[in-house]
C-alpha cells in the first residue's frame, strides 16, 4: 500500500499543501464519474463510521451518509441527544470510546478544539464536518465545482461578499490561496476576517502566486471575477440583532447589478447552502413579516439564474466526502509522481 493520507485526520485546510488539496480535489471528480457510471468502488468495505452532529445539516449528513454506503461502510448517527462532549462526559473520554469502537469519526458542531481532540485521542481518522472557525469538507466541493467549470484552478478568482468573519470566509480565503485561486473578499470593515486568518492566508499566497485584496466595496470585489460567493448572514448560534445585520450586509446582496458589476457573463455564483432566496420556508416568512425582505444574501433570480451552480455545488458534497473519507481510511494505492506532478486524469487511480 502505498497512501500518503492514510489515518490522517481532515480538520482544517490549512494542514494540507496545494498538492494534496489538489489530489483530493481530482479524486472527488473521479468518484463522480464512476458514480455516474454505476461502477462500484467499496474502498471502505466493512468499516464503521460515526457521525457526531452538535449542528444539524441536511447536506453534510446527507453527503456523509450516502458516501460511506457507496463506499461500502456503515455509517451510525448520532445527534446532539446521543453524545455528551464537554457536558457529562469530556471530549477525551468519549473520543476514546468511540474510537474503540467505529474505524472513522466525523463532527459537526461548534468547537474547533472538539474535533481536534477527537483526532488527538481517539486513535482513528476525524473528519470536520463543520466548526465555527473552517468548514473544510465545503471546500473540496466548491473547488471542485470551480474546476469542473473553468477546466483549472489556479490564475482564477474568487469574490466572497457578505459577512466576512465566519467559517466559509475564513476557509475559502486560505483554501484559494493554498491553491493559487485569487481571492477577493467584500465585507464591512467589522465584518472582515481576523487579522491572523488574513496572514496565514498571505504566508500561503506568497507560496503559490495568489492575489488576495479585502474590501468594504462590494462592486470592486467582484469586479472580474470568475465566481462570487455569499452565505448567510447569521451564522448557525451567533447572537446578532437581526435587523441590524441585515441592514449591515444589503449593500452586500448578490443580486442582478452586483452580479453584472463583474462585467463578465461568464462569472458564477456559487452559495453552500441554505439560502434565504425567497418566502417558501417559515423564515423566510418570518423575515418578510418583520423585516419587509422575503430575500437577504441572495436574490431569488440570481439563485435560480442560469449562472447560478449552487446545486451542482451541492451534489458535488457526497464525491468530494467520499474522497476524504475513502482517501484518508481507505487502503488505496497513490502513485509517488503524484507529489511532483498532479494528477492529470483519472486513468491514475485504481477502481
Amino acid at each position: 500500500m502505498n497512501n500518503h493520507f492514510y489515518q490522517k485526520s481532515w480538520l482544517k485546510e490549512i494542514d494540507f499543501n496545494q498538492a494534496e488539496l489538489n489530489y483530493l480535489i481530482d479524486f472527488a471528480l473521479h468518484l463522480k464519474e464512476l458514480k455516474q457510471k454505476n461502477i462500484p468502488h467499496p474502498y471502505l468495505q466493512g468499516k464503521n463510521i460515526a457521525l457526531l452532529f452538535e449542528k444539524t445539516s441536511t447536506r453534510t449528513r446527507s453527503a456523509f451518509t450516502v458516501a460511506a454506503n457507496d463506499l461500502g461502510a456503515h455509517p451510525e448517527f448520532l445527534g446532539k441527544n446521543d453524545i455528551q462532549l464537554g457536558n457529562k462526559e469530556s471530549v477525551a473520554d468519549t473520543a476514546k470510546v468511540l474510537g474503540s469502537m467505529f474505524d472513522g469519526l466525523e463532527f459537526r458542531g461548534f468547537k474547533q478544539s472538539h474535533v481536534e481532540d477527537l483526532a488527538r485521542y481517539s486513535g482513528v481518522p476525524v473528519w470536520n464536518g463543520l466548526t465555527d472557525d473552517w468548514h473544510p469538507t465545503q471546500m473540496i466541493a466548491d473547488f471542485m465545482t470551480l474546476k469542473e467549470v473553468f477546466g483549472k484552478l489556479e490564475g482564477l478568482t474568487l469574490t466572497y461578499v457578505g459577512d466576512g468573519r465566519n467559517n466559509m470566509a475564513n476557509s475559502l480565503l486560505v483554501t484559494s490561496a493554498i491553491l493559487g485561486v485569487n481571492f477577493k473578499l467584500g465585507a464591512p470593515q467589522d465584518l472582515q476576517p481576523a487579522p491572523e486568518i488574513v496572514a496565514l492566508a498571505q504566508k500561503q499566497a506568497q507560496l503559490s502566486g495568489a492575489e488576495i485584496l479585502i474590501t468594504d466595496d462590494p462592486k470592486e470585489a467582484v469586479q472580474g471575477t470568475d465566481a462570487i460567493y455569499t452565505d448567510v448572514w447569521i451564522s448557525m448560534g451567533e447572537n446578532v440583532d437581526p435587523k441590524e445585520r441585515i441592514s449591515q450586509l444589503l449593500p452586500y446582496q448578490v443580486n442582478q447589478e452586483l452580479l453584472a458589476a463583474s462585467g463578465k457573463s461568464t462569472t458564477i455564483v456559487l452559495h453552500c447552502l441554505p439560502a434565504y432566496h425567497d418566502q417558501n420556508t417559515s423564515q423566510g416568512q418570518k423575515l418578510a413579516t418583520e423585516f419587509g425582505r422575503s430575500e437577504l444574501e441572495i436574490t431569488d433570480e440570481v439563485f435560480l439564474g442560469q449562472q447560478s451552480y449552487v446545486f451542482k455545488e451541492a451534489e458535488n458534497r457526497l464525491h468530494s466526502i467520499k474522497a476524504i473519507m475513502a482517501a484518508t481510511l481507505g487502503e488505496l494505492f497513490i502513485p509517488k509522481e503524484f507529489f511532483n506532478d498532479h494528477l492529470k486524469s483519472s486513468e491514475n487511480f485504481v477502481e
